[in-house]
């Protein structure tokens, strides 16, 4: 009887906290949702009629249709992090993180509450992304069921790198920094705009380091059909970085690293 107390408990805490999260960025969805898709629009007019028009085919596929699943991934994975970064270390900030420290709930609750929120802003924005792209564009989804979660699976890894990021930043300039001096480089360099078959060595052979490489690569397969690398090996890492992200999370939650201190 006190196991099923206990789950029933800790039922209600995830949906309170993962339903504030979805209620934070949606309430204010003209800051976390129209910038996505304006963007994306510029993207489009930009880099696929302008540039595309230059370049021609890559891999059998007009430039536009091309590049629009690394644009899609780009949208999940900015929005997926920025908005978990930026609601935990908010919690920290205001120093309301520590009633859920307290609170009667497992770290892997209140970890789960902010998750939550990440993939939802960015399964979302992901979503208003491709239906802009079928303005500019007439792709077929080729497989709906790998998309779908390399999509889901992607927004879950940067919704926890942006948790990551948020424990050990001390101020609202470190939350700018891994977006801007780490995760924008490497997802520009991840294969958005390109095929790594068009790159010299060792170029090529540095992408393979990049993990946004396999995420960009398994969902252009999902959408196209077409993909630079072994798409077993592709959910393999994704999935090993997810454990790994998880774990690590976890630990620091328990050891109350950035918080407590």
């Amino acid at each position: 009887m006190k196991v099923a107390v206990n789950w029933r408990t800790y039922w209600i805490a995830f949906q309170t906290l993962a339903g504030k999260e979805i209620l934070r960025f949606l309430r204010i969805w003209i800051q976390t949702v129209l910038p996505a898709m304006v963007t994306t629009t510029l993207y489009f007019l930009i880099f696929g009629k302008i540039i595309g028009s230059r370049i021609g085919l890559m891999n059998g596929f007009s430039y536009l249709d091309y590049i629009v699943p690394g644009i899609i991934l780009m949208a999940v994975i900015t929005n997926s992090y920025s908005n978990t970064v930026s609601s935990f270390y908010q919690s920290k900030f205001g120093h309301y993180i520590e009633e859920l420290l307290i609170a009667p709930v497992p770290n892997w609750i209140i970890l789960s509450g902010f998750i939550t929120g990440g993939v939802s802003r960015g399964l979302i924005v992901g979503l208003a992304v491709s239906l802009i792209s079928v303005i500019f564009t007439n792709i077929h989804i080729h497989n709906y069921l790998i998309s779908g979660i390399v999509l889901l699976l992607t927004a879950t890894l940067f919704s926890l790198a942006g948790f990551i990021n948020a424990i050990f930043a001390k101020s609202f300039d470190d939350v700018a920094i891994i977006p801007n001096f780490v995760l924008t480089p490497l997802t520009y360099l991840g294969g958005i705009f390109y095929s790594i078959q068009v790159l010299p060595n060792p170029w090529r052979i540095l992408s393979f380091g990049n993990p946004i490489f396999y995420m960009v690569s398994a969902f252009r397969y999902g959408v196209l059909g077409v993909t630079d690398v072994d798409l077993r090996l592709a959910f393999l890492v994704i999935l090993i970085f997810i454990i790994v992200l998880i774990a690590f999370s976890l630990w620091l939650l328990r050891h109350g690293v950035g918080i407590k201190s």
